[in-house]
């Protein structure tokens, strides 16, 4: 350094292997460089209150920063984060090679730009019965349908994520990647396809594409070259020090049941700290749990495959005791195809086998949804060896607990649960799911690790004079507890509408002294309720809203916002199908034109669902 710029510098705190460190790093950098390494520094130490970090790409060459010619769009559609987090480590690493690179959820992308589009990654997710995330519906739809244009100067690649367990696996992404094809476009290189474990897979996928891209690209878009400067394109928010890969230990603030004793179901509302995280969220975010399996499920897997959990195993560069591996590494409450591959090869189960044949979905379906993995080991025994039974099980993932707090009401240090605890007995014993049964065993001791999964496609108007329907039947009902807190907090004059719907009205009406609180001081201006076993038919929120679709329809005629969170294989999908009969039977509206209708309402997001 200068000797004279040198002396105008404060003395540094830094000791002299950082600084020597530092003097690396810098070593060799152009001005300009250097100039945004003090800016990114000087943000990062003010600690501003958006937490703002610049993203850097290298600045295309005049009059080329919005040629699609020049650039590199991402598009992401996801469900639970995966395809997201997926598409920005992918932009990210675009973006460190020098491409000018823009990225995309699904449902923010602008149609009208396909037909311009010249170089397109697509990460998307396949959910339920072969459908795409909600996010991405209107761009599926359209792509797949007859408005779609012709793109024969288009160079693409699709990524598709799945669980092979189901029938129609990757089912989107195939799709996509077909009528990419079929419209004229080119492959930047073959679909990829990702299971459940999916980083290896996807990660491998991820360098072909970009590789390629930056080929298609040319050289002339990538690289840092003379005269050139970086410059900051956008501001985003910071990658707290707590995330997915390392997450926060939460101390627990409150762990209370909140169904009556009598209730046939256990459900627990828990609040937690986030103090000293750097975490925030909003109404309408996830909680990322990472649980630990259950002491006595693991003492019971041990005992049926006669294993030592002492035993050290080494696998994937780690190497720890077995009992270990199956409590905080192994998935061991869900059951999966390649496990079922893995135990009908090991024991030699023919019946396994035919159960996997292609035209036995049926029978391998109902498998899934009876058994856990212990009930396979004991119903079909087999031999394992600790190491091929770590190599065999699947990498235990977070589980996702939608919100039920605002932190404009409760404050941004702490965040609230609303928890069903899995516990029921089948095939002679007793059964539990992994993280509801961590949680609702958490207490002073046992901080759980959480991080904040963002859910933008979830999210109150930002004009708080529109009216919101919120549909929420049991644990469903979490966000629109944050919702309403939310509302309430922010002074919004739109109405608010609640259906809930549980099985008794004694026993399981979650948060009702709060909503009928609500009702009192005009934060909830409507509730309608649902209990299924009260009376001798059983009664839905979807009756409730086909019962009151007159006022529904005349609410989303005006400008409302309609939410639905809880079960997608059958709640979910039946409020679905009442709206589309309320849009045509309040609406005079043709089946066509009321699909239409509800499609654009999830385009503009005025429909939006938190399902899983």
């Amino acid at each position: 350094m200068n000797a004279a710029l040198k002396s105008l510098l404060p003395a540094p705190s830094l000791d002299a292997d950082r600084l020597a460190l530092l003097a690396r790093l810098t070593q060799g950098l152009a001005p300009a460089d250097l100039y945004w390494i003090a800016a990114y520094s000087a943000a990062t130490a003010a600690r501003l209150p958006t937490h703002a970090e610049l993203t850097v790409v290298a600045q295309a060459p005049a009059g080329t920063s919005n040629d699609p010619a020049q650039r590199l769009t991402i598009v992401h559609g996801s469900q639970t984060g995966n395809s997201r987090r997926l598409a920005e480590q992918l932009s990210a690493s675009a973006e460190a090679a020098g491409l000018p690179v823009r990225l995309l959820r699904a449902g923010a992308y602008p149609l009208r730009e396909l037909a311009q589009e010249r170089h397109l990654l697509v990460v998307i997710s396949s959910q339920g019965d072969g459908e795409p995330p909600d996010d991405a519906i209107g761009f599926c739809e359209f792509l797949l349908g007859k408005r779609a244009p012709k793109l024969h100067q288009l160079k693409f690649a699709v990524l598709g994520l799945g669980d092979s367990s189901y029938p129609k696996y990757c089912a989107v992404s195939r799709a996509l990647d077909a009528r990419l094809a079929e419209l004229g476009g080119r492959r930047l290189v073959g679909l990829g396809e990702a299971d459940v474990d999916f980083e290896e897979a996807a990660s491998a996928w991820s360098a072909r594409a970009l590789d390629t891209a930056r080929q298609a690209l040319g050289e002339s878009a990538t690289g840092a070259q003379p005269g050139r400067t970086l410059h900051a394109v956008n501001e985003a928010p910071v990658r707290p020090l707590h995330g997915r890969a390392s997450p926060f230990a939460a101390a627990v603030l409150e762990n209370q049941r909140i169904v009556s004793r009598d209730c046939e179901r256990e459900v627990r509302h828990i609040e937690l700290s986030l103090e000293g995280s750097g975490l925030r969220y909003e109404a309408g975010d996830a909680v990322g749990v990472w649980p630990r399996n259950p002491a006595q499920l693991v003492e019971q897997w041990l005992a049926v495959l006669k294993l030592d959990g002492a035993s050290e195993v080494e696998h994937d560069g780690r190497r720890q005791p077995l009992a270990r591996w199956l409590s905080e590494n192994r998935e061991l409450t869900r059951l999966t195809r390649p496990l079922v591959v893995a135990q009908a090869e090991a024991g030699g189960h023919d019946e396994l086998r035919r159960v996997l044949a292609p035209g036995e979905q049926a029978a391998f379906s109902d498998l899934l949804a009876t058994h856990q993995p212990l009930d396979l080991l004991r119903r079909f025994p087999a031999h394992w060896e600790a190491a091929a039974l770590v190599a065999a099980l699947r990498p235990l993932t977070p589980r996702l607990y939608s919100i039920a707090s605002s932190p404009a009401l409760v404050g941004s240090d702490e965040v609230h649960l609303t928890v069903s605890v899995v516990e029921y007995t089948a095939h002679g014993s007793a059964h539990l799911g992994a993280a509801s049964a961590f949680l609702a065993a958490a207490g002073d001791d046992t901080p759980v690790p959480i991080f904040i999964e963002p859910n933008e496609r979830f999210r109150l108007p930002t004009d708080g004079s529109h009216d919101v329907i919120m549909i929420g039947p049991g644990t469903g009902v979490a966000p629109f507890r944050a919702f309403v807190q939310e509302r309430q907090a922010i002074g919004a004059s739109g109405r608010n509408w609640l259906f809930f719907g549980n099985r008794h009205s004694r026993h399981d009406f979650l948060y009702q002294v709060e909503w009928q609180e609500a009702l009192r001081s005009g934060a909830l201006d409507r509730l309608d309720l649902a209990f299924s076993r009260d009376t001798g038919g059983r009664t839905y929120v979807q009756q409730r809203l086909r019962e009151h679709g007159r006022e529904v329809y005349a609410w989303l005629r005006d400008g409302a916002h309609v939410y639905v969170c809880g079960d997608a294989a059958h709640m979910a999908r039946d409020v679905h199908e009442v709206l589309l009969e309320i849009a045509a039977t309040h609406g005079q509206l043709p089946p066509d034109e009321a699909k239409a209708w509800l499609a654009e309402l999830l385009q503009q997001g005025r429909y939006a669902r938190d399902v899983y």
